[in-house]
């Protein structure tokens, strides 16, 4: 009886304008992500983006949150809804932490395997924003979708290959510059979590089509 009644009641679309909003900061987190690769002098103006980007992240996640506390009917399950947004909002904290460790090494130059790298993230983020917008539709996208998790999926796996090759030429580049090895293996090392934090934002997405399907 209950299920029946909570069919009629309309659901609470607002989830999907804080979903497309959120999408939208990805892209341009990973964006700016990928200037300051590039180094230059635009490499703070870039980091004060990506923190900028990742504080209004944070401002609809917790939109989201208070949302599924109060609403009735949402459009996916609960725990669905908050796993989704808590996936998201650590792809933009995996941003931040990765410029925050590029200003702490004062990196100013950075090699091509992690401009490669950051492409990866840019394309992923790309992706992730095409998805998050199907959602509201999931069965009649759901080919599309399925299609789209996949690319996500193949690109974390490019990621790590260049990843591995950019290790490999760190370790014999730097074999008499420890701090180099240090610096260049941690900016490494977040950009790998990047791209597995948009692997996470694709599972999710998948878990979601497979219950509502």
């Amino acid at each position: 009886m209950l299920n029946w009644f909570q069919a009629l009641l309309p659901k609470e679309e607002a989830f999907f304008d804080h979903f497309n909003q959120h999408a939208e900061i990805l892209v341009a987190g990973a964006q700016a992500l990928r200037r300051l690769l590039d180094g230059g002098d635009q490499i703070e103006a870039n980091c004060q983006t990506i923190m900028a980007r990742e504080d209004e992240a944070d401002a609809i996640a917790h939109r989201v949150i208070l949302a599924v506390r109060k609403t009735f009917i949402t459009p996916f399950d609960r725990s669905d809804i908050r796993d989704l947004i808590n996936s998201m909002d650590d792809a933009i904290d995996q941003m931040q932490k990765t410029a925050k460790a590029i200003l702490l090494f004062e990196q100013r130059q950075f090699p091509d395997a992690m401009r490669e790298m950051g492409d990866e993230i840019v394309e992923a983020a790309i992706i992730t924003q095409r998805a998050v917008s199907m959602l509201k539709e999931i069965n009649r996208n759901a080919a599309e979708l399925g299609e789209l998790t996949h690319r996500v999926t193949d690109l974390e796996d490019r990621s790590d290959r260049i990843y591995d090759a950019g290790m490999k030429a760190l370790v014999k580049g730097t074999k008499q510059e420890p701090m180099a090895y240090i610096a260049g293996a941690e900016i490494y090392d977040h950009l790998e979590k990047v791209m597995d934090r948009f692997e996470d934002v694709s599972d999710r997405i998948s878990g979601i089509l497979t219950e509502n399907l």
